[in-house]
């Protein structure tokens, strides 16, 4: 499926949800704010009716408006122009709302003129029944009237969600619904992304293997030639030939096989006591030594503190993550590429810092690059060698031993790894390692 056939179903999709999303709040708040309208008319209509029979009781005339005001979404004020008897009011709450079948919890209180307070009276739970409670608070008191009482419904919000509750029900259906759709998405999009790193692996792998079986092909077809015998120099020259490439190609399938060997059964390390400086200084010059054969030049900065730094590590995985590091930096440098390498130590805290001189990482890409089989895309063209595993290795042999790493580009360019590692020890040295600059061949030597 084509990209742009894919983006619009992915918009489609969005607008559709969002669309879907938007119209169940809007009934819902609809619906909401109906069922209230329709509760509190049923409140007023029942206050009502008992303010005019508290007139009737005291034979006096209720005003001819503002009888019952609502002050709150639960806090109702009536009016009745008139003294109040308690025992009368209670009474008549209790009838009327039974009448309208009002089945909710209620308080009430009346306005005490003498102490400018409203006088709490009872809390009647639905159905009648008094609950004693020892969290009575305090109604609000209206300064327009001076004879009226206060009604409180502490349990109307939940009382309404309560009546509600289908349409939460269906409410919460489609926000699942709208989960599991964005989870399908998301699968299948990581499944797409996860197929192109595939075919760019299958692609690359294909670029990368190519090279050697036809050098191979054709070292062996002047193997074969009948007259070889008879030149020695060229038969050993052409026998080295599929020597290299036969190893080459060995050591392509085994970072295949330990990429998969790691994801499957997991990394094993066998930790033991190690001079940081001195394992840096080993990598750098058997990864030299591996340049030299190649015939690759590279311009070198080294930088490692006078003392022997111990940390705890798998040797042979912390040596291969330097030369992938060392590896990386050569293939994506500038021309010709720039290496600094800096061991250094702050408050027990071990790093080591590989810099390259190339054009950097685009931060879109900083996250992706760890990824297995990941490569910075450059369209059909193969750069630089590989098959995206380096990086991803770095990564997992990080995680596994506890450490940090860092990435960073600096906006003059080039790219900074940084792996942080508790130190065990510190040995003073009284021999001291320089700092240097080499750009041809160097050997490092404490």
């Amino acid at each position: 499926m084509q990209r742009k056939t894919i983006r619009r179903l992915i918009v489609l999709a969005i607008l559709s949800a969002i669309g879907i999303t938007t119209t169940q709040i809007y009934w819902v708040s609809s619906a909401f704010d109906l069922k209230e309208k329709q509760l509190n008319q049923r409140i007023h209509v029942a206050l009502q009716t008992v303010a005019e029979q508290i007139a009737a009781y005291n034979k006096s005339t209720l005003p001819n408006d503002n009888v019952v005001n609502q002050l709150s979404s639960d806090y109702f004020i009536v009016n009745v122009n008139d003294v109040i008897d308690v025992n009368v009011l209670d009474l008549y709450l209790r009838r009327e709302f039974s009448r309208v079948n009002l089945q909710l919890d209620f308080e009430y209180g009346i306005y005490d003129c003498s102490t400018d307070k409203m006088i709490y009276g009872k809390y009647v739970k639905a159905g009648g029944d008094i609950k004693e409670t020892n969290n009575k608070k305090e109604l609000p008191k209206y300064d327009k009237f001076i004879y009226y009482f206060g009604v409180s419904f502490p349990q109307k919000t939940q009382y309404m969600l309560y009546d509600m509750r289908l349409w939460i029900f269906s409410s919460v259906l489609i926000l699942a619904l709208m989960g599991f759709f964005a989870y399908a998405l998301y699968v299948i999009l990581a499944q797409r992304r996860l197929a192109e790193i595939q075919k760019d692996f299958v692609d690359n792998m294909t670029h990368e293997f190519q090279t050697p079986i036809a050098t191979i092909n054709i070292a062996a077809d002047v193997l074969l030639s009948p007259d070889i015998v008879k030149q020695p120099e060229r038969l050993a020259r052409y026998a080295y030939i599929v020597k290299k490439e036969a190893q080459r190609l060995q050591k392509h399938v085994e970072s295949i096989l330990q990429a998969i060997r790691s994801e499957k059964i997991g990394l094993t390390l066998q930790k033991e006591p190690l001079d940081l400086v001195e394992l840096v200084q080993e990598t750098i010059n058997y990864f030299q030594m591996q340049l030299k054969e190649k015939n690759v030049q590279v311009l070198w900065h080294l930088q490692v503190p006078p003392q022997e730094i111990i940390v705890s590590a798998d040797a042979s995985h912390l040596t291969n993550l330097l030369i992938n590091l060392l590896d990386n930096a050569v293939k994506y440098g500038g021309n010709p590429p720039e290496i600094t390498v800096k061991v250094s130590l702050q408050n027990q805290q071990a790093s080591v810092r590989v810099a390259d001189n190339g054009m950097g990482i685009p931060e879109k890409y900083r996250k992706k690059i760890f990824e297995k089989f990941y490569r910075i895309p450059t369209g059909n063209l193969h750069h630089s060698k590989g098959f995206g595993l380096g990086l991803h290795y770095v990564r997992n042999i990080v995680k596994a031993h506890g450490w940090q790493l860092h990435l960073t580009c600096p906006a003059q360019g080039g790219s900074i790894f940084e792996i942080s590692m508790p130190a065990e020890a510190i040995n003073q040295s009284p021999q001291q390692v320089s700092t240097y600059d080499n750009r041809a061949n160097f050997v490092c030597r404490r």
